[in-house]
Protein backbone atom coordinates (compact mmCIF):
# COMPACT_ATOMS: atom_id res chain seq x y z
CA UNK A 1 0.00 0.00 0.00
CA UNK A 2 1.26 3.32 -0.80
CA UNK A 3 1.91 5.69 2.00
CA UNK A 4 -0.93 8.07 2.58
CA UNK A 5 -0.47 12.05 4.20
CA UNK A 6 -1.95 15.27 4.92
CA UNK A 7 -0.33 18.17 2.83
CA UNK A 8 -3.21 21.20 2.82
CA UNK A 9 -5.93 22.03 5.57
CA UNK A 10 -9.37 24.07 4.37
CA UNK A 11 -11.11 24.55 7.63
CA UNK A 12 -14.38 27.21 7.19
CA UNK A 13 -15.77 26.40 10.57
CA UNK A 14 -17.62 28.47 13.18
CA UNK A 15 -14.75 29.41 15.20
CA UNK A 16 -12.38 30.41 12.23
CA UNK A 17 -12.13 30.12 8.51
CA UNK A 18 -8.62 29.00 7.44
CA UNK A 19 -5.73 26.91 9.39
CA UNK A 20 -4.30 29.40 11.18
CA UNK A 21 -7.66 31.34 11.88
CA UNK A 22 -9.13 27.64 13.01
CA UNK A 23 -5.82 26.78 15.69
CA UNK A 24 -5.68 29.74 17.13
CA UNK A 25 -9.39 29.74 17.88
CA UNK A 26 -8.80 26.16 19.04
CA UNK A 27 -6.20 27.72 21.71
CA UNK A 28 -8.34 29.86 22.79
CA UNK A 29 -10.66 27.97 23.66
CA UNK A 30 -13.24 29.53 21.47
CA UNK A 31 -17.25 29.40 21.19
CA UNK A 32 -18.56 30.00 17.91
CA UNK A 33 -21.95 29.47 18.63
CA UNK A 34 -24.15 32.29 18.97
CA UNK A 35 -27.73 33.38 18.12
CA UNK A 36 -29.25 32.73 14.71
CA UNK A 37 -28.57 35.81 12.18
CA UNK A 38 -29.34 33.57 9.28
CA UNK A 39 -33.39 33.97 9.27
CA UNK A 40 -35.39 35.10 12.31
CA UNK A 41 -35.76 32.08 14.51
CA UNK A 42 -38.00 33.84 17.13
CA UNK A 43 -40.52 31.44 16.93
CA UNK A 44 -38.34 27.84 16.89
CA UNK A 45 -37.73 26.38 20.36
CA UNK A 46 -34.08 26.29 19.33
CA UNK A 47 -32.89 30.26 18.52
CA UNK A 48 -28.98 29.50 18.79
CA UNK A 49 -26.08 27.74 15.94
CA UNK A 50 -23.08 27.65 15.11
CA UNK A 51 -22.79 30.10 11.88
CA UNK A 52 -19.75 31.04 9.67
CA UNK A 53 -18.35 33.92 9.56
CA UNK A 54 -17.08 34.07 5.56
CA UNK A 55 -17.15 36.61 2.82
CA UNK A 56 -18.13 33.80 0.00
CA UNK A 57 -17.77 36.70 -2.37
CA UNK A 58 -14.06 37.16 -2.05
CA UNK A 59 -14.21 33.80 -3.61
CA UNK A 60 -16.94 33.47 -6.15
CA UNK A 61 -18.69 35.42 -8.65
CA UNK A 62 -22.05 36.53 -8.62
CA UNK A 63 -23.02 34.13 -11.12
CA UNK A 64 -22.00 31.15 -8.91
CA UNK A 65 -23.25 32.57 -6.00
CA UNK A 66 -26.87 32.52 -8.21
CA UNK A 67 -26.20 29.33 -8.93
CA UNK A 68 -24.36 27.40 -6.06
CA UNK A 69 -26.46 26.47 -2.77
CA UNK A 70 -24.50 27.65 0.10
CA UNK A 71 -23.47 24.08 1.12
CA UNK A 72 -21.26 24.25 -2.06
CA UNK A 73 -20.59 27.88 -1.94
CA UNK A 74 -18.94 26.36 1.59
CA UNK A 75 -16.93 23.63 -0.09
CA UNK A 76 -15.59 25.60 -2.16
CA UNK A 77 -14.03 27.70 0.06
CA UNK A 78 -12.56 25.10 1.67
CA UNK A 79 -10.81 23.65 -1.40
CA UNK A 80 -9.25 26.93 -2.08
CA UNK A 81 -8.11 26.96 1.23
CA UNK A 82 -6.59 23.66 1.20
CA UNK A 83 -5.07 24.05 -2.30
CA UNK A 84 -3.11 27.60 -1.36
CA UNK A 85 -2.37 26.24 2.09
CA UNK A 86 -0.78 22.64 0.18
CA UNK A 87 1.38 25.00 -1.44
CA UNK A 88 0.41 23.36 -5.09
CA UNK A 89 0.07 24.80 -8.68
CA UNK A 90 -2.90 22.90 -10.48
CA UNK A 91 -0.99 23.71 -13.71
CA UNK A 92 1.94 21.64 -12.29
CA UNK A 93 -0.43 19.00 -11.80
CA UNK A 94 -1.24 16.21 -13.83
CA UNK A 95 -5.32 16.34 -14.14
CA UNK A 96 -6.16 12.98 -14.64
CA UNK A 97 -4.51 12.06 -11.35
CA UNK A 98 -6.21 14.65 -8.47
CA UNK A 99 -9.66 13.21 -7.28
CA UNK A 100 -12.29 14.91 -5.14
CA UNK A 101 -14.44 13.43 -3.02
CA UNK A 102 -16.50 15.88 -0.21
CA UNK A 103 -19.73 14.61 0.89
CA UNK A 104 -22.77 16.16 2.46
CA UNK A 105 -25.06 14.50 4.94
CA UNK A 106 -27.93 16.66 3.84
CA UNK A 107 -26.90 18.46 0.89
CA UNK A 108 -28.30 21.33 -0.86
CA UNK A 109 -31.29 22.39 2.36
CA UNK A 110 -31.27 26.34 1.93
CA UNK A 111 -32.19 25.71 -1.67
CA UNK A 112 -34.89 22.93 -0.90
CA UNK A 113 -36.69 24.89 1.37
CA UNK A 114 -36.84 27.78 -1.33
CA UNK A 115 -37.92 26.48 -4.19
CA UNK A 116 -40.87 24.55 -1.91
CA UNK A 117 -42.14 27.10 -1.05
CA UNK A 118 -41.81 28.99 -4.76
CA UNK A 119 -43.56 25.48 -6.17
CA UNK A 120 -46.43 26.01 -3.23
CA UNK A 121 -47.30 29.40 -4.22
CA UNK A 122 -46.14 30.31 -7.16
CA UNK A 123 -46.61 26.64 -8.93
CA UNK A 124 -44.45 24.14 -10.44
CA UNK A 125 -43.33 26.32 -13.66
CA UNK A 126 -41.66 28.58 -11.52
CA UNK A 127 -39.45 26.38 -10.13
CA UNK A 128 -35.73 27.65 -10.67
CA UNK A 129 -34.12 25.16 -13.69
CA UNK A 130 -30.73 25.45 -11.40
CA UNK A 131 -32.74 23.73 -8.51
CA UNK A 132 -31.91 20.26 -9.19
CA UNK A 133 -27.89 20.36 -9.75
CA UNK A 134 -28.01 23.52 -6.31
CA UNK A 135 -29.63 20.65 -4.43
CA UNK A 136 -27.89 17.35 -4.83
CA UNK A 137 -25.27 16.27 -2.57
CA UNK A 138 -22.42 15.25 -5.05
CA UNK A 139 -21.99 18.79 -6.35
CA UNK A 140 -19.49 19.75 -3.99
CA UNK A 141 -17.40 17.44 -5.45
CA UNK A 142 -18.50 18.24 -9.13
CA UNK A 143 -18.24 21.65 -8.43
CA UNK A 144 -14.44 21.51 -7.11
CA UNK A 145 -13.62 19.12 -9.83
CA UNK A 146 -14.99 21.73 -12.60
CA UNK A 147 -13.58 24.76 -11.01
CA UNK A 148 -9.92 23.23 -11.63
CA UNK A 149 -9.91 20.83 -13.89
CA UNK A 150 -9.37 17.71 -11.83
CA UNK A 151 -10.02 14.57 -14.31
CA UNK A 152 -9.21 12.02 -11.45
CA UNK A 153 -11.81 9.75 -9.34
CA UNK A 154 -14.80 11.95 -8.12
CA UNK A 155 -16.78 10.86 -5.85
CA UNK A 156 -19.94 11.61 -3.00
CA UNK A 157 -20.29 10.41 0.41
CA UNK A 158 -23.46 10.46 2.19
CA UNK A 159 -22.97 9.27 5.75
CA UNK A 160 -25.24 11.68 7.86
CA UNK A 161 -22.65 12.74 10.40
CA UNK A 162 -20.17 10.26 9.45
CA UNK A 163 -19.63 11.82 6.02
CA UNK A 164 -16.54 13.94 6.58
CA UNK A 165 -14.47 10.87 8.19
CA UNK A 166 -16.11 8.31 5.51
CA UNK A 167 -14.96 10.84 2.60
CA UNK A 168 -11.46 10.57 4.18
CA UNK A 169 -11.32 7.49 4.35
CA UNK A 170 -12.44 6.87 0.62
CA UNK A 171 -9.22 8.84 -0.27
CA UNK A 172 -6.86 7.29 1.41
CA UNK A 173 -7.89 4.18 -0.29
CA UNK A 174 -8.09 6.02 -3.89
CA UNK A 175 -4.15 6.73 -2.84
CA UNK A 176 -3.22 3.33 -1.54
CA UNK A 177 -4.94 1.56 -4.16
CA UNK A 178 -3.60 4.07 -6.54
CA UNK A 179 -6.51 5.37 -8.39
CA UNK A 180 -5.26 9.48 -7.50
CA UNK A 181 -1.96 10.64 -6.36
CA UNK A 182 -3.78 14.00 -4.80
CA UNK A 183 -7.44 13.87 -3.67
CA UNK A 184 -9.01 16.57 -1.91
CA UNK A 185 -11.61 15.37 0.31
CA UNK A 186 -13.75 16.39 3.40
CA UNK A 187 -17.44 17.13 3.75
CA UNK A 188 -19.72 20.07 3.97
CA UNK A 189 -22.55 21.14 5.49
CA UNK A 190 -24.91 24.36 5.49
CA UNK A 191 -28.16 23.25 7.34
CA UNK A 192 -28.76 26.26 9.46
CA UNK A 193 -32.15 26.56 8.22
CA UNK A 194 -35.48 26.79 9.55
CA UNK A 195 -36.60 23.40 8.61
CA UNK A 196 -33.66 21.90 9.75
CA UNK A 197 -33.53 23.77 12.77
CA UNK A 198 -37.39 22.98 13.65
CA UNK A 199 -36.96 19.61 12.43
CA UNK A 200 -33.61 18.31 14.58
CA UNK A 201 -35.55 20.74 17.30
CA UNK A 202 -38.73 18.42 17.46
CA UNK A 203 -36.72 15.05 17.71
CA UNK A 204 -35.38 16.64 21.05
CA UNK A 205 -31.89 16.02 19.59
CA UNK A 206 -30.94 20.10 20.17
CA UNK A 207 -29.75 21.86 23.27
CA UNK A 208 -32.22 24.64 24.06
CA UNK A 209 -30.14 27.29 25.96
CA UNK A 210 -30.93 30.37 23.96
CA UNK A 211 -29.71 32.05 26.56
CA UNK A 212 -26.40 30.89 27.01
CA UNK A 213 -25.19 29.85 23.51
CA UNK A 214 -21.73 29.99 24.24
CA UNK A 215 -22.34 27.28 26.85
CA UNK A 216 -24.86 25.38 25.15
CA UNK A 217 -22.63 22.75 23.59
CA UNK A 218 -20.85 21.03 26.81
CA UNK A 219 -19.85 17.70 25.72
CA UNK A 220 -19.44 14.90 28.91
CA UNK A 221 -20.86 17.32 31.31
CA UNK A 222 -23.97 16.07 33.74
CA UNK A 223 -26.27 18.90 32.46
CA UNK A 224 -25.61 18.10 28.74
CA UNK A 225 -28.74 18.49 26.79
CA UNK A 226 -28.42 18.01 23.61
CA UNK A 227 -26.34 19.23 20.40
CA UNK A 228 -25.68 22.64 18.68
CA UNK A 229 -26.44 22.61 14.69
CA UNK A 230 -23.27 24.18 12.79
CA UNK A 231 -22.44 25.14 9.25
CA UNK A 232 -19.13 25.00 7.79
CA UNK A 233 -16.97 22.89 5.60
CA UNK A 234 -13.51 21.34 5.57
CA UNK A 235 -11.73 19.78 2.73
CA UNK A 236 -7.94 18.31 3.27
CA UNK A 237 -5.50 17.57 0.61
CA UNK A 238 -4.26 14.05 0.68
CA UNK A 239 -1.35 13.18 -1.21
CA UNK A 240 0.63 10.00 -1.70
CA UNK A 241 4.19 10.65 0.24
CA UNK A 242 6.49 10.17 -2.28
CA UNK A 243 5.09 12.78 -4.49
CA UNK A 244 4.39 15.51 -1.52
CA UNK A 245 8.35 14.60 -0.69
CA UNK A 246 9.69 15.45 -4.09
CA UNK A 247 7.96 18.63 -3.94
CA UNK A 248 9.28 19.30 -0.55
CA UNK A 249 5.31 19.58 0.72
CA UNK A 250 4.76 20.52 4.35
CA UNK A 251 3.11 17.16 6.00
CA UNK A 252 0.88 17.99 8.72
CA UNK A 253 0.42 13.84 9.47
CA UNK A 254 0.23 10.29 8.11
CA UNK A 255 -3.07 9.07 7.53
CA UNK A 256 -2.57 4.98 8.37
CA UNK A 257 -5.80 3.96 9.19
CA UNK A 258 -9.61 4.04 8.43
CA UNK A 259 -12.41 1.50 10.03
CA UNK A 260 -16.00 1.06 10.10
CA UNK A 261 -18.70 -0.33 11.43
CA UNK A 262 -22.69 -0.40 11.60
CA UNK A 263 -24.34 -0.25 15.10
CA UNK A 264 -27.39 -2.49 13.44
CA UNK A 265 -29.23 -0.84 16.32
CA UNK A 266 -31.28 2.44 15.74
CA UNK A 267 -32.54 5.16 12.76
CA UNK A 268 -30.98 7.75 15.66
CA UNK A 269 -29.56 6.29 19.36
CA UNK A 270 -26.36 4.52 19.42
CA UNK A 271 -25.86 1.60 20.37
CA UNK A 272 -26.03 1.57 24.34
CA UNK A 273 -23.28 -0.50 25.09
CA UNK A 274 -21.08 1.49 22.16
CA UNK A 275 -20.29 -1.84 20.29
CA UNK A 276 -20.48 0.03 16.75
CA UNK A 277 -18.22 2.70 17.78
CA UNK A 278 -15.50 0.26 19.23
CA UNK A 279 -15.63 -2.05 15.91
CA UNK A 280 -14.94 1.02 14.04
CA UNK A 281 -12.10 1.89 16.19
CA UNK A 282 -10.82 -1.51 16.10
CA UNK A 283 -10.89 -1.87 12.30
CA UNK A 284 -9.28 1.37 11.85
CA UNK A 285 -6.21 0.48 14.34
CA UNK A 286 -5.93 -2.95 12.90
CA UNK A 287 -6.03 -1.01 9.37
CA UNK A 288 -2.90 0.77 11.22
CA UNK A 289 -1.23 -1.78 12.67
CA UNK A 290 -0.98 0.10 15.38
CA UNK A 291 -1.83 -1.57 19.45
CA UNK A 292 -4.48 0.31 21.55
CA UNK A 293 -1.63 1.90 24.15
CA UNK A 294 0.13 3.64 21.06
CA UNK A 295 -2.57 5.76 20.95
CA UNK A 296 -2.34 9.25 22.94
CA UNK A 297 -4.97 11.12 21.52
CA UNK A 298 -8.03 10.77 20.54
CA UNK A 299 -10.69 13.59 19.07
CA UNK A 300 -14.40 12.16 19.90
CA UNK A 301 -17.59 12.21 18.52
CA UNK A 302 -18.79 14.07 21.38
CA UNK A 303 -22.12 15.53 20.43
CA UNK A 304 -23.18 16.64 23.87
CA UNK A 305 -26.30 14.42 24.29
CA UNK A 306 -26.81 11.97 26.86
CA UNK A 307 -26.73 8.66 25.12
CA UNK A 308 -24.06 9.53 22.40
CA UNK A 309 -21.32 10.51 25.09
CA UNK A 310 -21.70 8.00 26.98
CA UNK A 311 -22.06 4.98 24.53
CA UNK A 312 -18.56 6.93 23.18
CA UNK A 313 -16.86 6.91 26.31
CA UNK A 314 -18.34 2.63 26.92
CA UNK A 315 -16.77 2.23 23.66
CA UNK A 316 -13.27 4.11 24.42
CA UNK A 317 -13.24 1.90 27.35
CA UNK A 318 -14.04 -1.37 25.61
CA UNK A 319 -10.86 -0.58 23.02
CA UNK A 320 -8.75 0.52 24.83
CA UNK A 321 -9.16 -1.06 28.62
CA UNK A 322 -6.79 0.06 31.11
CA UNK A 323 -4.70 2.75 28.80
CA UNK A 324 -8.05 4.67 28.31
CA UNK A 325 -7.39 5.88 31.74
CA UNK A 326 -3.99 7.55 30.38
CA UNK A 327 -5.77 8.70 27.13
CA UNK A 328 -6.40 12.26 26.41
CA UNK A 329 -10.00 12.59 24.62
CA UNK A 330 -11.32 15.73 23.85
CA UNK A 331 -14.55 17.52 21.74
CA UNK A 332 -13.67 20.35 19.01
CA UNK A 333 -17.54 20.31 18.74
CA UNK A 334 -17.75 21.89 22.42
CA UNK A 335 -16.09 24.91 20.27
CA UNK A 336 -17.65 24.57 16.73
CA UNK A 337 -20.58 22.85 17.66
CA UNK A 338 -21.84 20.16 14.98
CA UNK A 339 -21.42 20.33 11.35
CA UNK A 340 -23.06 17.16 10.56
CA UNK A 341 -21.59 15.62 7.31
CA UNK A 342 -18.53 18.30 7.69
CA UNK A 343 -18.00 17.47 11.17
CA UNK A 344 -15.65 14.18 10.62
CA UNK A 345 -13.67 16.60 8.32
CA UNK A 346 -13.16 19.60 10.27
CA UNK A 347 -12.25 17.14 13.02
CA UNK A 348 -9.47 15.70 11.30
CA UNK A 349 -8.21 18.93 10.67
CA UNK A 350 -8.32 19.42 14.52
CA UNK A 351 -6.39 16.23 14.79
CA UNK A 352 -3.79 16.81 12.27
CA UNK A 353 -2.99 20.54 14.08
CA UNK A 354 -3.00 18.38 17.45
CA UNK A 355 -0.08 15.88 15.87
CA UNK A 356 1.85 18.44 14.00
CA UNK A 357 1.80 21.33 16.54
CA UNK A 358 2.15 19.09 19.66
CA UNK A 359 -0.75 20.68 21.35
CA UNK A 360 -4.21 19.13 22.12
CA UNK A 361 -7.25 21.23 21.41
CA UNK A 362 -9.46 21.25 24.81
CA UNK A 363 -13.03 20.22 25.22
CA UNK A 364 -14.89 23.67 26.90
CA UNK A 365 -17.75 24.22 29.22
CA UNK A 366 -16.66 21.39 31.34
CA UNK A 367 -17.88 23.01 34.55
CA UNK A 368 -19.97 19.71 35.68
CA UNK A 369 -18.17 16.73 34.46
CA UNK A 370 -20.60 13.73 34.38
CA UNK A 371 -19.18 11.58 37.30
CA UNK A 372 -20.28 7.94 35.22
CA UNK A 373 -18.05 9.74 32.00
CA UNK A 374 -14.37 9.42 34.08
CA UNK A 375 -12.17 10.32 31.02
CA UNK A 376 -9.46 12.98 30.61
CA UNK A 377 -11.13 15.70 28.60
CA UNK A 378 -8.62 18.26 28.45
CA UNK A 379 -10.35 20.48 29.44
CA UNK A 380 -7.78 23.06 28.86
CA UNK A 381 -5.32 23.58 25.52
CA UNK A 382 -2.47 20.96 26.09
CA UNK A 383 1.27 20.38 25.14
CA UNK A 384 1.34 17.02 24.22
CA UNK A 385 3.94 14.98 21.98
CA UNK A 386 1.95 12.45 20.22
CA UNK A 387 2.76 9.46 18.56
CA UNK A 388 -0.71 8.42 16.92
CA UNK A 389 -4.55 9.71 17.32
CA UNK A 390 -7.75 9.29 16.54
CA UNK A 391 -11.13 11.07 15.03
CA UNK A 392 -14.36 9.43 15.33
CA UNK A 393 -17.15 10.38 13.83
CA UNK A 394 -20.64 8.36 14.73
CA UNK A 395 -24.18 8.79 12.31
CA UNK A 396 -28.00 8.50 12.97
CA UNK A 397 -28.51 5.13 11.31
CA UNK A 398 -25.39 3.87 12.91
CA UNK A 399 -22.90 3.75 10.78
CA UNK A 400 -19.16 4.80 12.01
CA UNK A 401 -16.25 6.10 10.83
CA UNK A 402 -12.78 6.27 12.67
CA UNK A 403 -9.64 7.44 10.73
CA UNK A 404 -5.88 6.69 12.73
CA UNK A 405 -3.22 9.38 12.08
CA UNK A 406 0.41 9.48 12.67
CA UNK A 407 2.74 12.41 13.62
CA UNK A 408 5.41 12.33 10.47
CA UNK A 409 9.08 13.56 11.75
Amino acid sequence: MRRVVITGLGPVSPIGVGAEAFHKAQLEGRSGIRRITRFDASALPVQIAGEVDVEVEAYLDKRELRRLDRFVQLALVAAELALKDAGLEVDRLDPTRVGTLVGSGIGGMETWEAQSRVFLEKGPNRISPFFIPMMIANMASAQIAMRYGFMGPSSTVVTACATGSDALGSALRMIQLGEADVVFAGGTEAAVTPMAIGAFGVMRALSTRNEEPQKASRPFTKSRDGFVLSEGAGVLVLEEYEHARRRGARIYAEVVGFGRSADAHHITEPHPEGKGAALAMRAALKDAGVPPEKVGYINAHGTSTPVGDRAEVLAIKQVFGEHAKRLAVSSTKSMTGHLLGAAGAVEAIATAQALYFGILPPTINLEDPDPELDLDFVPEPREARLEYALSNSFAFGGQNAVLAFRKVE
